[in-house]
C-alpha cells in the first residue's frame, strides 16, 4: 500500500500498441468494509484489465478489505486525513494527481466531491462523481450548506453516475444537473458466490442459539445510526412478546460492527432474550450465513442502492426493507418482500411476522427475487455500463 508521497506510476502499462493503458483514479473516503467500497471492488475485478488501469486513493486509509481485490497492479494511496479540516491533505491529494495524471477522476459521495476542484487545478480534464447514498444528518438531501457545496462543483464535473433513480432524480430537481450528464448504473452481485441454500441450513451461532424449525431473520451491515438497526432489535423483541409461535421460532442474527452494536446488545439483554439473537461482528462468511436465514430485513433510514439487499435476494432471500432510497427500486412489495415505513418497529414486526405465518411465502418470494437479481443485477452488466461512461469521456484513441 503507497502513501501519498511515494513514487507511483512514473512508467505507463501499455495497452493497445504503442498507447499506454488510460489510468482511472478513484477517490473515496475510506477502503473498508461498506456498500460503496463492495461495489467499487466488484467494478474493478470485472472491468477488462487492458482497458484501464486503476488507482485507488484514500482520503482517509484502507483496512484488509482491500484484500478482496483480485484485479493485479490495482495500486492503493493513503493520504491519512486527520479529523475535521486537515488542509494538508488537500495539498497531499493535488500533488498526488499532479504526479499521476490520470486519464479520469472518478469520486464518489459528498465527502470526496471536494477533490473534483484539486483534479481541475491540476489539469486532469475527464472527472467523474457518483453519488451512492446521503448522509445521516441530510437523509433528504436537503441541507442548504451541502447542496450548496454540490452546485458550486457541479460545473468541474463532467458526468454523474447514481446508483438509483431516486438519487437521479434529486441530483436534476434538487442540485440542476443536466439530465443528459447523469447515468443510473444499477449495482451487480455476485450470483455465484451468493446463492440460494441448497440442502438443511447450517447450524450457526453459539450453543443454543438455534432450534428445531427456527425462523432466522438476518441482516448484514455497518452498525451505525443510518441503518437503524436498533429498530429491528425493537421489533424482534415485540414479535416474541405477542406471538406465542414466534416466541417459540424466531431468531435474530445481525452480521456487522460498529457504533451502535453495544446499543442493540443491550436492548436483547434487558429485555432477557439476548440468548434468541446472534450479533457476532463483522464476518467473512457473509454469503455462508445468508444461507442460513430465512428473511432478510434492513431497516434504514437512508440507502443509495444496498449490495446487502441485492446479496441476499441472489441467495434467493424474500427482503422486507424501509421505504427510502433505492430500496423503492430493489424490492417489489407482494412479489419480492415487503416495504415499511422508516422508523416504525411496529410495522416492521408485522412485516416479518406475514412470512412466519403464512407456509411457503418465503420460499416464494425468495426464487422471484433471486431470479430478479439475474435479470437486472449481473456484474458483467454493470462494469459495461462503468465502461460506457469512461469510454465516453476520453476521446478516440484514448
Amino acid at each position: 500500500m503507497l502513501r501519498a508521497a511515494d513514487p507511483a506510476f512514473t512508467t505507463p502499462e501499455l495497452g493497445a500498441p504503442g498507447r499506454p493503458t488510460p489510468l482511472i483514479v478513484h477517490l473515496i473516503y475510506q477502503l473498508g468494509v461498506g456498500g460503496l467500497e463492495n461495489g467499487l471492488i466488484n467494478l474493478i475485478n470485472h472491468m477488462p484489465p487492458e482497458r484501464y488501469r486503476h488507482v485507488i486513493i484514500c482520503l482517509k486509509n484502507a483496512t484488509d478489505f482491500h484484500a478482496r481485490i483480485k484485479t493485479p497492479g490495482v495500486q492503493i494511496i493513503s493520504l491519512h486525513k486527520e479529523e475535521g479540516k486537515d488542509w494538508g491533505h488537500y495539498v497531499r491529494l493535488y500533488r498526488t494527481l499532479k504526479q499521476l495524471q490520470p486519464s479520469v477522476v472518478h469520486s464518489r459521495n459528498l465527502a470526496c466531491m471536494e477533490g473534483q476542484l484539486l483534479a481541475a487545478a491540476a489539469g486532469i480534464k475527464r472527472r467523474v462523481h457518483s453519488e451512492h447514498g446521503r448522509e445521516l444528518a441530510d437523509p433528504d438531501g436537503q441541507n442548504r450548506k451541502y447542496k450548496l457545496l454540490r452546485r458550486l462543483l457541479r460545473p468541474l464535473i463532467g458526468h454523474f453516475v447514481t446508483v438509483s433513480k431516486d438519487l437521479e432524480q434529486w441530483l436534476i430537481k434538487s442540485i440542476k444537473v443536466v439530465p443528459a450528464r447523469v447515468t443510473t448504473i444499477n449495482n451487480g452481485v455476485d450470483s455465484v458466490h451468493f446463492h440460494p441454500r441448497l440442502g438443511p441450513a447450517a447450524a450457526i451461532g453459539p450453543p443454543g442459539f438455534m432450534c428445531d424449525d427456527a425462523f432466522v431473520i438476518g441482516s448484514v451491515g455497518r452498525m451505525v445510526d443510518v441503518k437503524d438497526f436498533a429498530a429491528l432489535v425493537q421489533a424482534f423483541l415485540l414479535l416474541l412478546g405477542n406471538d406465542a409461535t414466534a416466541h417459540q421460532r424466531l431468531r435474530l442474527m445481525i452480521i456487522g460492527d460498529g457504533p451502535c452494536r453495544s446499543q442493540c446488545l443491550t436492548l436483547l439483554q434487558e429485555a432477557g432474550l439476548a440468548e434468541r439473537a446472534w450479533l457476532p461482528g463483522w464476518r467473512d462468511d457473509i454469503a455462508q450465513l445468508m444461507r442460513s436465514m430465512d428473511l432478510f430485513v434492513l431497516p434504514s433510514l437512508a440507502e443509495g442502492s444496498s449490495n446487502t439487499i441485492l446479496e441476499a435476494m441472489a441467495s434467493g432471500l424474500p427482503v422486507v426493507a424501509t421505504k427510502v432510497g433505492g430500496s423503492i427500486d430493489l424490492v417489489q412489495p407482494g412479489w419480492t418482500g415487503a416495504l415499511v415505513p422508516p422508523s416504525s418497529p411496529d410495522l416492521l414486526a408485522d412485516a416479518i411476522s406475514h412470512y412466519l405465518r403464512i407456509p411457503g411465502l418465503a420460499q416464494r418470494h425468495g426464487v422471484r427475487a433471486r431470479l430478479h437479481v439475474l435479470a437486472e443485477h449481473s456484474l458483467p452488466a454493470m462494469a459495461s455500463a462503468y465502461l460506457a461512461v469512461y469510454d465516453a469521456l476520453l476521446p478516440l484513441g484514448r
